[in-house]
């Protein structure tokens, strides 16, 4: 027997190395680049298609990549820190916990703030910008589940402007997160991730690129009086964010070098700092290089600031993006010269959209409106105080379109709950421009149509939101009178885009209805890993199949 099974082998190993039989293997991208768009309706990707360029990044997004016309935020509030965090667990803050930019924990009885962590310590300045990790998140990213299915041999690196959008996507266990420190100028970390900055952000740093955007100044790219997708440059309506003397372009920048490093946000050269530091992780941390996928997350934040103060129908706007459309071009070149074309795996999406400034719609008779929670919560307050004879039942100011009752308050003075937040429901009922309030708690029992409710329900977590929602009327927003917000479940605000680019897409579009929470799942489909462990979505078929 010996003898025979010693033949058997012998004759195994006298087949030529090509004729064996091999085991299956399961290619891979070398890099995902996942991008988050701070602010971006996905009409951006239509409104300025005449004047994006051909070797720029949207034409190729849409013309050589694969579109969701159609995705959705499923809940609300629609805002920044959510919105990152959905996108990469694939769950809704319901689950994940990230509720808003802030919320009030009812068990710390106090104001959180989403990537606050007074365990860490800033590395990379002096300031207190560093004290952030992902802490708060309860879940899981598929940047996490990316580095557990390698055994944390695969990098994954997140950059933006704002700590939560570089913190958040990047997950638990990334190698690092870079985020910009406007008190110093400086790109900055955290002790959560590592001890001290590597020396290539280190130098970047010593060479204050900031200040040398400042000394440029923002023009607009092309002759003013060819944005004619924009409302005029000087109108009512409009913030100033460089001064109440700079009110149209060109914008003399130069008065802020050396000392306002917070301006640079609200200008195009945000998202080219963000991309230039982005192409150095990827060059100096050799993401792409190595024998698993890597993952750099990248959040471009100079969209929502520009957003914010000047609306989407204003000229910088429009600006601001035929500049990314330039910048993402480069970009996509540099992908392709450094990890290889069709190497990369590459998805652009948003993390919540934004609505038209009030005071532009109503220059063309069109329904909108202003709200301030400041004074109702004021009339609230002393409507609840004469009822129930006990002062300051409720916070001074709404969060995440939410009323929070002083339990404390209501506890020591022995008030009937459920009395009392019939009292707040009938009196925010009763607001200019409410649409619906109701107890959070009981959001099954609204009159609201199934979507509002169940987007309502996505958003609750019991002891990180309040105790009354309050649903606007569209187009009514919890804003001032210049600049614009987001936040609620209009499709202004929930419509956004979701376009796959790179490794193995094909092109093509598909105006079947997708969701935020898809994306997460959709990436551990095609990478054959596990999903987020929070995750709720389902992988896009177009996509996967």
């Amino acid at each position: 027997m010996q003898r025979i099974l010693s033949l058997f082998v012998g004759i195994f190993l006298a087949i030529p190395a090509w004729s064996q039989p091999k085991i299956a293997s399961s290619p891979r991208p070398k890099l995902v680049v996942g991008m988050v768009v701070d602010q971006m309706r996905w009409d951006y990707l239509y409104r300025y298609a005449d004047r994006y360029k051909a070797n720029g990044g949207f034409k190729r997004l849409t013309g050589q990549g694969f579109s969701n016309e159609n995705c959705l935020i499923p809940y609300t509030p629609t805002y920044t820190a959510c919105g990152h965090t959905c996108v990469y667990t694939g769950s809704v803050p319901a689950v994940h916990g990230i509720t808003g930019n802030n919320w009030i924990d009812r068990l710390r009885d106090k104001n959180v703030y989403c990537t606050e962590d007074e365990t860490a310590e800033t590395v990379g300045s002096t300031s207190a910008a560093g004290r952030m990790s992902p802490r708060n998140m309860l879940t899981s990213t598929i940047t996490d589940e990316l580095r557990t299915s390698s055994n944390y041999r695969s990098k994954v690196i997140g950059v933006a402007i704002k700590d939560r959008g570089a913190i958040l996507p990047a997950g638990h266990a990334a190698n690092a997160a870079y985020w910009f420190d406007n008190k110093t100028g400086n790109w900055i970390s955290s002790t959560f991730y590592m001890k001290t900055l590597p020396d290539w952000l280190t130098r970047y740093n010593e060479e204050k690129h900031v200040d040398q955007y400042y000394e440029k100044g923002w023009s607009t790219l092309y002759p003013i009086n060819t944005y004619v997708n924009s409302s005029a440059d000087d109108v009512p309506w409009e913030g100033k964010p460089f001064g109440s003397d700079a009110k149209t372009f060109p914008y003399d920048l130069k008065k802020f070098i050396g000392k306002n490093y917070n301006s640079i946000s609200s200008t195009p050269w945000g998202n080219s700092m963000t991309l230039e530091v982005a192409k150095l992780a990827v060059q100096q941390e050799k993401l792409g290089k190595g024998d698993f996928t890597d993952f750099l997350a990248v959040s471009l934040s100079s969209t929502d600031y520009v957003g914010h103060a000047f609306g989407p129908n204003s000229i910088e706007a429009e600006d601001t993006y035929l500049r990314l459309d330039q910048d993402l071009g480069a970009f996509f070149d540099y992908l392709d010269q450094n990890i290889g074309k069709g190497q990369w795996l590459f998805f652009i999406t948003a993390d919540h959209g934004v609505a038209h400034v009030p005071g532009f719609l109503q220059s063309h008779h069109q329904p909108a409106a202003l709200f301030d929670d400041t004074p109702v919560m004021r009339s609230l307050n002393a409507r609840l105080g004469s009822v129930f004879g006990v002062q300051q039942l409720v916070m001074n100011s709404m969060h995440n379109n939410q009323v929070h009752i002083n339990r404390a308050r209501m506890d020591s003075a022995q008030i009937d709950h459920d009395k009392l937040v019939q009292e707040i429901v009938s009196f925010m009922g009763r607001q200019n421009g409410v649409l619906r309030a109701f107890e959070l708690a009981k959001t099954a029992e609204t009159t609201l149509p199934a979507k509002i409710r169940d987007m309502v329900s996505n958003g609750y977590m019991p002891n990180r939101t309040g105790d009354v929602q309050v649903v606007l009327q569209p187009q009514v927003m919890d804003n001032g009178p210049t600049g614009t917000t987001h936040g609620l479940w209009n499709p202004y605000d929930a419509h956004i885009p979701l376009v796959w680019y790179g490794w193995k897409v094909k092109p093509g579009k598909s105006n079947t209805e997708v969701y935020m929470t898809d994306i997460a799942p959709t990436v551990a489909a095609l990478l054959q890993i596990q999903m987020p462990n929070g995750c709720v979505g389902k992988p896009i078929e177009a996509l996967t199949h």
